[in-house]
């Protein structure tokens, strides 16, 4: 590729505590603790004991306990969460391969269970600021600068058992404490940081999201954005706090961006890809510029919300973000008529597949070019840097032994995948967009967010583990590995355009 990315360009790799940390002895329970493994056609499950004492198996996507039952973790049941790839006792080891590949940049986050085990303490845990303060020393040893999320899909479980998580305002509160406690900590250690993982997911997957007990079919328009508005608050406070106990630092956002194209030129199609668009524009205008815009006051006054500001809430709103930073997968479209309205897989906001696309093993259907569109879109709207913190690609890799005797994936798919969205960040920086980085999911194989796989994988290095929790758990470089590897070296010369 002739134009080079930015010398100062951000190229790594990103996680989530939950999906690959383990040690979940050491810190509080989340919800995952008590989740089975699934797959494309086997939904997770949350395990249970009822009033009987017996064992009880329902969809981990149906929030609140069956009546009269308790969420148990149940003995000869395999829950992947609870070890994962054990990272909390390989960071080392990870961290030195990570440095290997030349990483600028590291995105985990922290698990708000591990600071304060139930969420609402007054007092945090030692032991578990410990760790991040241990795992941060690390990666700055090599030069490489944490990239932390704060809230990634981790609320602690008592905060959704006891409070329904962000519908009561006192989350708010409860944030705030955690906030200033990992702020005060590692000022000085931590220069990016992004308040909550994909904040408009909340939406469509509001327990997974939000920590939102109540049942979907029990929860109101009015509580779920409610909800939202409880989050934006939030994530406004933390970037205020951020702000004035580290001024050196920078704070993002972080939103879930899936481009909406028209299924046809229909104009009452165009305006419904409009109006799936805005469901997610929504977030980031208000992290952005401070304030509700028109298109959603007027959906709240369409279907009667009335939302409860507190008397700061106004104020506190106008603490706008430095960047924006987002995760891209896959496109979606969207239509007026019904009769071609067809569910499509992959990513929690689902949509209509596009007929033009392909789509991998997992239904996620593949569109660089869309990258680039989002890129563009966010630029024009926001003229604020932007930050690609998640991509990837999830395969069912094979672990081979190669003709000198090492376990490797000959993983070219990966390869071309990147290779394409990555000449498209290349297009969007001649276009004139601001891009601080890019940080590959997950580089490190991991637990799968949505079905809990370890054949799911998407990492440069292959962690022997699988799905029914055997496995030695040692590290394989991929063929990937080599080429990112190469791609960090010449700042995105060797990519190749197609």
């Amino acid at each position: 590729m002739s134009k080079r990315f930015p010398e100062n360009f951000l190229w790594g790799g990103a996680v989530a505590a939950n999906q690959c940390e383990g040690g979940f002895e050491t810190r509080g329970l989340v919800e995952t603790d008590f989740k089975t493994a699934g797959g494309p056609k086997k939904p997770r499950m949350t395990t249970y004991i009822d009033a009987d004492g017996n064992p009880v198996f329902r969809s981990a996507f149906q929030p609140g306990n069956p009546a009269g039952a308790k969420k148990a973790i149940l003995p000869g049941v395999y829950y992947p969460n609870q070890q994962a790839i054990d990272f909390y006792g390989h960071y080392k080891e990870d961290i030195a391969l990570f440095a290997e590949m030349g990483f600028k940049t590291f995105r985990t986050s922290i698990a708000w269970s591990r600071i304060f085990p139930n969420g609402d303490e007054a007092e945090p845990n030692e032991a578990g600021l410990q760790f991040y303060d241990d795992l941060f020393d690390e990666l700055l040893k090599y030069n490489i600068e944490p990239l932390v999320t704060l809230s990634h899909y981790e609320t602690p479980l008592h905060l959704a058992k006891e409070y329904d998580g962000w519908v009561n305002r006192k989350m708010i509160g409860f944030y705030e404490n955690y906030v200033r406690t990992v702020f005060t900590r590692y000022k000085g250690k931590v220069k990016y940081w992004l308040t909550f993982n994909e904040i408009n997911s909340i939406i469509h997957a509001p327990f997974m999201s939000g920590g939102i007990a109540t049942a979907p079919e029990n929860l109101t328009q009015k509580d779920l954005y409610q909800a939202v508005h409880h989050e934006l608050v939030a994530s406004a406070l933390a970037t205020k706090i951020g702000h004035e106990l580290m001024p050196e630092a920078q704070i993002g956002c972080m939103v879930l961006a899936m481009p909406t194209y028209p299924l046809t030129p229909n104009p009452d199609d165009v305006i419904a890809a409009m109006e799936a668009e805005r469901k997610n524009y929504f977030f980031s205008d208000v992290h952005v510029r401070g304030v509700y815009p028109g298109y959603m006051k007027r959906f709240f006054r369409e279907n009667a919300i009335e939302l409860d500001f507190g008397p700061e809430d106004e104020e506190l709103l106008k603490n706008a973000v430095d960047f924006i930073s987002f995760s891209y997968y896959m496109s979606s479209t969207e239509t007026a008529d019904e009769s071609k309205r067809v569910a499509g897989e992959g990513n929690i906001l689902g949509g209509i597949p596009n007929p033009y696309l392909e789509a991998s093993e997992w239904g996620w259907q593949i569109d660089p070019k869309g990258l680039r569109i989002v890129l563009n879109d966010f630029w024009d709207r926001y003229q604020k840097p932007l930050f690609i913190v998640e991509n990837g690609l999830g395969a069912n890799d094979k672990l081979i032994t190669d003709e000198y005797g090492n376990k490797t994936v000959n993983d070219d798919y990966r390869i071309d995948y990147l290779n394409d969205h990555l000449v498209q960040v290349g297009e969007a920086l001649k276009d004139g967009v601001e891009v601080m980085g890019y940080t590959t999911w997950g580089c490190i194989d991991l637990v799968s967010a949505s079905t809990a796989e370890l054949k799911k994988r998407y990492g440069f290095i292959y962690v022997d583990r699988y799905d029914d929790g055997t496995g030695t758990l040692e590290r394989y470089k991929k063929k990937s590995f080599s080429w990112y590897k190469e791609v960090i070296e010449t700042n995105g010369t060797n990519l190749i355009e197609k």
